[in-house]
């Protein structure tokens, strides 16, 4: 069983965001299968699909950002998944729009979603799909503010063909690993 986890914030003022990319993510490979998510065994809404021969568990913390690690560590012992076959889905704020990154461990780069994780977890020995929010060279002077911030038209459209290509990445991921996933989806599309 694989466990895909998208990070993001609970609350509907939230949708929309940049820092609710992950939860899109998820969403969008759920409604391509047609899965619909409910109310987990921990705080988190999960979906379940069937993919090649895989089961899959796709995953919506409902912890917020900062504390995604309590769900991500309840629903991997409640579906008794291993660290190897979790990837972790969030936006990031060191890349360009439009730019898909996936690393099979690393720091959190100042994302405190993939922070939280890896406090819980004591390592940062997980896969993760990092997707580029970063539009502008300005330094910026209140970074919540802008995670938080809906994307503007333009920052949509670039979204909407990077959304996609990272649920692929996701899926790839869960029938080849992440060693595959990487040399196949690490992109600049934009």
């Amino acid at each position: 069983m694989k466990l895909l986890v998208g990070l993001g914030n609970p609350e509907s003022r939230y949708l929309g965001t940049r820092h609710n990319v992950g939860f899109e993510v998820v969403e969008k490979i759920a409604d391509s299968f047609r899965s619909v998510f409910s109310a987990g065994k921990g705080k988190y809404h999960a979906a379940k699909i069937i993919h090649g021969r895989e089961s899959v568990i796709l995953l919506k913390p409902m912890t917020y950002m900062n504390l995604s690690g309590q769900a991500v560590v309840s629903a991997m012992n409640f579906y008794k998944i291993e660290r190897k076959d979790l990837l972790v889905i969030c936006d990031d704020l060191n890349l360009p729009a439009g730019t898909v990154r996936l690393r099979s461990k690393g720091s959190a780069g100042g994302q405190n979603g993939l922070k939280n994780i890896i406090e819980c977890f004591g390592s940062d020995e997980f896969a993760r799909l990092r997707i580029g929010i970063r539009t502008d060279e300005k330094p910026l002077y209140s970074f919540s503010s802008f995670v938080l911030g809906k994307f503007s038209e333009d920052e949509r459209k670039i979204m909407d063909k990077v959304l996609p290509f990272c649920a692929e990445a996701a899926l790839d991921f869960t029938i080849n690993g992440i060693e595959h996933s990487m040399n196949h989806f690490n992109k600049v599309l934009v």
